[in-house]
């Protein structure tokens, strides 16, 4: 077997000269890798430096300004060109949900293609609670916000009854109309606008709830218009909480404000007087029981019941109330914070203007219940699904009561005492309130499900309570605050 010749050892270098290395062709390109990793690395942190500074100057001027806007700016197109993405929000608003709307022949009276479904043609038990009042005509489910004066001014029950002008406190862009009818006085605008006919008083009316009825012009910061909302609060403040003076204007925190902002309208109320100044009832406090304590002690009466004679109150869109006595109110989550998210829009965070339902898809649960819930957005949906079946449950026990409350008492007019009458009328004027503080509540049982479901079992009460008393048997306590 050959064995290999030892390497030689190298020649020593040419006149005393060191010694020379070979390089070979990949060593060579090592400092030029080097060079161009290094370019790279100082392009990418040059950039990435670049774009965390203009997004830190975008974060601090989350605007640009491109118009003036002052007290006078109604059209919110005008807010618009300087809050653009806002604004495309407050546009969405337009959008339908097809389950709850109905295709149909525009007219002369009526241009709309397009209109939500009737709630009566769903449960008749409601035209049957509501016999001898306007609701009892036309009642739908809520559209969005964009139609919010539109669907009011062509509802039968404005059509075919005489309403106050009182009712665009929560239909209309408020500030326009008042500023129109005060002459610039607003106090002055509010007292005419409330006691003026509907009719009369609509054509002030801009549009539907626009950027200034709910922001101050000069810092964009939250605030309240709606001087129904302003005395309200402060009259809850001293009588509840012992606060004297408050204004909520200059009071409330910005968490707070991000409810009190939605309150100004999604509450229950009645119209005062002979002015009709529409007044919210909450001397006592926000519960359906405190409303009946005072709506008692007022001797207040929306309507009185056709086919009973009972004095009825009827209740309008109590979602502040009842949002109010749940767990998420509890917990400082407000309104805005389910309805009305906050969103990344670059370095921007902004508030979503397109008002809607939290539950409407994947994408709106992600960014509102897991926000705080460790779920899946399908386990979330099926939670809400539900607590809303278990308080439709409830619903129908406590509707079913009242209505046959309400055909017992009509059934029995000519041979109950005076007396037993009376009783049985009180207890379906208390257990109306209760069913209708819920089913003309937009949450369908969420805003505050344990609340909402004893308010509900408490009208079933009263309901099978006015059945006895009409057949003459004691049953306690005849009002409502339980106090004979």
């Amino acid at each position: 077997m050959m064995e290999h010749a030892p390497d030689p050892e190298p020649s020593p270098p040419p006149h005393g000269g060191q010694r020379r290395m070979w390089v070979g062709p990949r060593a060579r390109w090592v400092p030029v890798v080097v060079l161009i990793a290094v370019a790279i690395g100082a392009a990418g942190l040059t950039w990435l430096l670049t774009t965390i500074f203009e997004h830190k100057q975008e974060a601090l001027a989350p605007f640009t300004q491109v118009v003036e806007v002052d007290d006078t700016t109604y059209d919110p197109a005008v807010w618009g060109q300087n809050f653009p993405r806002q604004y495309e929000g407050h546009l969405a608003t337009s959008e339908m949900d097809e389950t709850r709307t109905i295709a149909r022949e525009a007219t002369d009276d009526d241009p709309r293609t397009r209109v939500a479904v009737s709630k009566l043609e769903n449960d008749a038990r409601l035209v049957t609670m509501w016999q001898g009042y306007a609701f009892s005509e036309d009642y739908r489910m809520p559209r969005g916000h964009e139609y919010m004066l539109e669907d009011q001014q062509l509802t039968r029950r404005m059509t075919q009854f005489k309403q106050p002008g009182a009712c665009l406190n929560c239909h209309a862009s408020l500030p326009q109309i008042l500023d129109s009818l005060g002459d610039g006085d607003r106090e002055a605008g509010w007292a005419e606008m409330n006691k003026l006919p509907y009719n009369e008083a609509v054509e002030h009316a801009g549009g539907p709830i626009a950027c200034i009825d709910c922001h101050a012009p000069e810092t964009m910061e939250l605030r309240i218009t709606r001087p129904a909302f302003i005395e309200g609060i402060a009259r809850y403040k001293e009588n509840v909480e012992g606060i004297k003076g408050y204004d909520v204007n200059t009071d409330a925190t910005r968490q707070e404000m991000r409810s009190y902002a939605c309150a100004q309208c999604h509450v229950e109320y009645y119209f005062r007087g002979e002015e009709k100044t529409l007044t919210f009832p909450w001397t006592y406090g926000f519960t359906a029981e405190d409303a009946i304590q005072f709506y008692d002690e007022i001797g207040w009466t929306d309507f009185e019941h056709t086919l009973t004679g009972s004095n009825v109150i009827k209740a309008q869109h109590p979602d502040f109330e009842t949002w109010s006595q749940g767990i998420h109110a509890d917990n400082g989550v407000t309104c805005a914070d389910c309805h009305m998210p906050y969103k990344r829009e670059g370095a921007a965070k902004i508030t979503d203007h397109q008002i809607a339902s939290p539950m409407r898809d994947e994408a709106s649960i992600n960014g509102t219940c897991l926000t705080c819930h460790h779920s899946t957005a399908e386990e979330m949906s099926q939670r809400v699904d539900t607590i809303q079946e278990r308080w439709q449950g409830s619903v129908d026990i406590a509707f079913d009561a009242l209505d046959a409350l309400i055909k017992d008492i009509e059934a029995n007019q000519g041979s109950a005492s005076p007396e037993d009458l009376t009783k049985a009328r009180d207890f379906q004027r208390w257990a109306s309130f209760l069913v209708d503080m819920n089913v003309s509540e937009n949450s369908h049982g969420f805003h505050a499900p344990a609340y909402q479901i004893a308010t509900l079992n408490q009208a079933t009460d009263y309901a099978r309570k006015g059945q006895l008393a009409l057949r003459g048997i004691d049953v306690g306590p005849v009002s409502a605050s339980g106090q004979n």
